[in-house]
């Protein structure tokens, strides 16, 4: 069977001139997509339903606004057969919640552009070794529907406005819609990359698959108190320490839709991140 990366260098070195495949190639990013799981397929996630929680921990909620929506439960014992570009704890639970809506009936939204928001995104983990049962959702929040996930090892790619691509590609004094003429940036290119995977993109580690610009640019404009320009170096250097840790999509499986056919993203610092342990996490949000 044809693995993903090599299925992946067919297509570069279909579209793409010999040393300009080569050179993108090189910026391939291993990660595990998380796939409704078919019979008899490992579940490496859960989508909705009731979280597991332990008896002494909260439900997560954003202070004066209300409880946070369970999104999805990733086993971290079952990323420990797919190649990773990040290091994820080797057992437990990562617990993913979102403030949605459903409570305030929408008056109220999470965004990087007002860096206090942020609290309404949350992951938890819950390690092997904690008794846990299912919890209930508060009143006011209805759960989504269970979808049962299997993780596949793929490799990703950076996007058009991602710094790593314009570094390699990018020529000095060429301003982004030149850019956009760029062999890798074709339009031919890059349907065939995304024929490759039907369904949502559903996601832990790799590039993000962003709806708008890069996901690493909103958190880092967070970190910094929401108000920075974009062309500010301290921004630059920021973005540069994040990387994905999950990312859910819409999915109508779930019932899940984050604004027009958009996604959930949560990112840590990288010099953060460990295999005994959860990071620190940040968050966005993008839709089309």
């Amino acid at each position: 069977m044809v693995s993903d990366r090599e299925l992946v260098g067919e297509i570069a070195g279909q579209y793409l001139p010999p040393d300009i495949a080569a050179r993108w190639l090189r910026l391939l990013r291993p990660a595990a997509s998380l796939r409704h799981a078919g019979p008899g397929a490992r579940v490496a996630a859960v989508l909705g339903g009731q979280p597991t929680l332990p008896d002494s921990v909260a439900w997560p909620a954003w202070d004066e606004h209300g409880p946070l929506s369970f999104i999805a439960a990733v086993d971290c014992a079952a990323l420990t057969a797919v190649p990773l570009d990040i290091p994820v704890v080797r057992s437990g639970t990562l617990l993913f919640f979102y403030f949605d809506g459903q409570c305030d009936d929408g008056a109220e939204t999470v965004g990087f552009w007002e860096p206090a928001t942020l609290a309404g995104a949350r992951v938890l983990f819950v390690s092997a070794g904690q008794t846990a049962s299912p919890r209930e959702c508060p009143a006011g929040i209805k759960p989504y529907e269970r979808v049962e996930l299997a993780a596949v090892p793929v490799v990703t790619f950076p996007s058009f406005e991602h710094p790593d691509l314009q570094a390699a590609f990018l020529s000095p004094g060429e301003n982004l819609r030149q850019f956009l003429g760029h062999p890798v940036n074709s339009e031919e290119f890059l349907q065939a990359l995304s024929q490759r995977h039907a369904g949502p993109r559903h996601q832990v580690g790799g590039y993000a698959a962003p709806v708008q610009g890069p996901v690493e640019y909103e958190v880092a404009v967070a970190a910094l108190g929401g108000r920075t320009q974009g062309n500010d170096d301290r921004v630059k250097a920021e973005q540069a320490r994040w990387t994905l840790l999950a990312q859910i999509d819409s999915d109508d499986r779930a019932g899940m839709m984050w604004g027009d056919c958009g996604a959930l993203y949560w990112l840590s610092r990288r010099e953060e991140m460990t295999d005994a342990h959860l990071p620190p996490t940040s968050f966005t949000w993008q839709c089309a």
